[in-house]
């Protein structure tokens, strides 16, 4: 028996050694290509079937990462499925890996940064008991890179500063060298993003600070150069400032090189603005409008523009208009308005908290001026009225709703201060007994008794917030309170005034707007995040239950709630 057991034992241990050396062998054919390159899917694709017919959760998990790596054009697919095979594992770690790598395709391939955002704070919930600390602050550092384009940069920096504190820990060298590496890679990356976060504040102090300590302490070694790079356009920066102009543009040359090699488009155009700026002031207006086009030229072929970068184009207008050159003018106008269009759109921020010299309306009245000097046909002309009123009509019925959601905010505000004031004059519990004695009149056909009990019962199941379980019937509910669903119906029916369904959708919805209102953390969810925590199965079906209780959606309720609070810290 005891031999059979010795032999069923190392007939498994050797089955699963093999699996593993075959996975391992099929890497190692792969991961000598270069990023989306599709050759690699001759093995992947054996990868994949081999550990589908294993049922091979975290290997599968694994070939669908890889699968990300390799593909051009089917990214989100393949992110999807390492989503699936990581839930599949149970494997808490692969979960968070995997939204990990969705939000990176989102954020480095997309630039879509809320979306991006999105699946690191996803990835973030199943990371944040790891154990596998360089995973837990790995994600930590893209939620900060985020939230820094978006312009949370307080928000940010907290991350930054935390994610520097624990690689700092882990760059002895005692470590493995591979393990090592990463920990300097963390560490310099997210001194180079805290250094960003400390310029947009305006804390030069701090800024130059960390630049120092980042340049002491680089190893020189060509794995280092694009750091290295980072640092050099943060100088550029820091002695702009200072009004150094030809110090600053002598660290942005250097740092173009390795940044234009990782085709880093963001901190590239970046470069190229402020020297363009540092040109202006010298008096080479040559050289500044060389460098604008480059920023330019990016823009044209990544539709991304950072908010900062905005007045690129107020330059260009404005340098060609002195020089009365109409048709460089009306191009770099329409340029401005497709900046403010994307800067809009991704930059919700920020984007009204960058100062426009051209307001919309400046834009499209010059633009319409323009496209008469250079002769444009009136049907032209008649389209771009018809654009214009178009436009006025949608920022019409965009200050229209505006307007009606301040108003449905206003209402839902003093709707709660006086159920608070009812909640206070009336005693935290109301005498089960008493309510059913008071009411034995109600439409209900069984005795009195029965009645009380279920009063009793839904009152500890509102105060224990038995409501917000997803999926929650009638029936269930009867099954935990040892009724029948038609005792139930009534009761509620009667004493509540509503069905079942309703009843519990007013209570996850008063719950949700409570904790929207006064928990800071809950205005940083994510509606969907919000709609699963109320107790709904869905965002779409909590949105328009949240609109038809309060009269407005959940979104429009948390900027608003956020605006508020804005107003009131800038007023004290």
């Amino acid at each position: 028996m005891i031999k059979k057991i010795f032999t069923s034992f190392f007939i498994v241990l050797t089955v699963l050694l093999y699996a593993q050396d075959y996975y391992s062998k099929l890497r190692e054919k792969y991961y000598g290509f270069e990023e989306n390159d599709s050759r690699a899917f001759v093995f992947i694709n054996q990868y994949i079937k081999k550990a589908k017919s294993e049922n091979n959760h975290k290997e599968l998990f694994q070939a669908y990462k890889d699968a990300i790596l390799y593909s051009s054009n089917n990214k989100l697919t393949y992110a999807d499925s390492a989503i699936a095979a990581a839930k599949k594992s149970g494997d808490e770690d692969l979960i968070g890996d995997a939204f990990l790598s969705k939000g990176a395709i989102y954020y480095f391939n997309q630039r879509k940064f809320q979306l991006a955002l999105e699946e690191y704070l996803k990835a973030y919930e199943h990371l944040k008991d790891s154990k596998d600390d360089f995973l837990k602050y790995q994600n930590l550092y893209h939620i900060g890179v985020v939230k820094s384009y978006l312009g949370y940069y307080d928000e940010a920096l907290e991350i930054f500063n935390e994610c520097i504190r624990y690689f700092e820990t882990k760059l002895s060298d005692k470590l493995h060298k591979n393990l090592l590496f990463n920990n300097r890679k963390g560490y310099f990356n997210s001194l180079h993003q805290a250094i960003v976060c400390y310029q947009m504040l305006d804390k030069n102090g701090q800024a130059d600070k960390l630049l120092k300590e980042g340049i002491k302490t680089l190893p020189d070694s060509k794995d280092f150069y694009l750091e290295k790079s980072y640092f050099n356009k943060s100088i550029g920066i820091s002695e702009f400032r200072k009004k150094n102009y030809n110090k600053a543009i002598e660290y942005f040359d250097q740092s173009l090189p390795e940044l234009i090699k990782v085709n880093d488009f963001t901190w590239i155009s970046y470069i190229y603005y402020y020297k363009g700026k540092s040109y202006e002031i010298l008096g080479n207006h040559d050289k500044e409008v060389e460098n604008y086009k480059k920023v330019d030229s990016i823009f044209n072929k990544n539709t991304f523009i950072l908010p900062e970068l905005r007045t690129n184009y107020e330059e260009l207008i404005e340098f060609y208009k002195k020089r009365e050159n109409h048709k460089e003018e009306l191009y770099y106008t329409n340029q401005l308005l497709k900046a403010d269009s994307i800067i809009a759109a991704d930059f919700k921020y920020l984007s009204t908290r960058v100062y426009k010299e051209y307001d919309t309306k400046r834009l499209l009245e010059t633009k319409e001026d323009l496209e008469k000097s250079n002769s444009f046909s009136k049907i032209l002309l008649l389209f771009c009225i018809v654009v214009i009123g178009f436009l006025a009509f949608v920022i019409y019925m965009r200050l229209k709703k505006q307007k009606n959601i301040q108003k449905s905010y206003e209402d839902l505000l003093k709707k709660m201060e006086e159920k608070q004031l009812q909640q206070q004059q009336q005693p935290v519990e109301i005498p089960v007994k008493q309510e059913a004695i008071a009411d034995s009149e109600k439409n209900i056909k069984f005795d009195n008794s029965i009645v009380e009990k279920l009063l009793k019962d839904i009152q500890n199941f509102e105060k224990n917030q038995g409501y917000l379980e997803q999926g929650l019937t009638l029936k269930k509910l009867a099954e935990q309170f040892k009724t029948n669903t038609s005792y139930l119906s009534q009761v509620i029916n009667e004493y509540k005034g509503s069905n079942f369904n309703t009843y519990i959708n007013v209570l996850r919805i008063n719950f949700a707007t409570e904790k929207i209102y006064h928990d800071k953390e809950w205005r940083k969810y994510s509606i969907e995040h919000i709609a699963s925590a109320a107790g709904f199965s869905n965002r779409q079906s909590f949105s328009n239950i949240f609109l038809e209780q309060n009269g407005i959606r959940p979104a429009d309720f948390i900027k608003k709630r956020i605006s508020e609070l804005e107003d009131q810290k800038n007023n004290s």
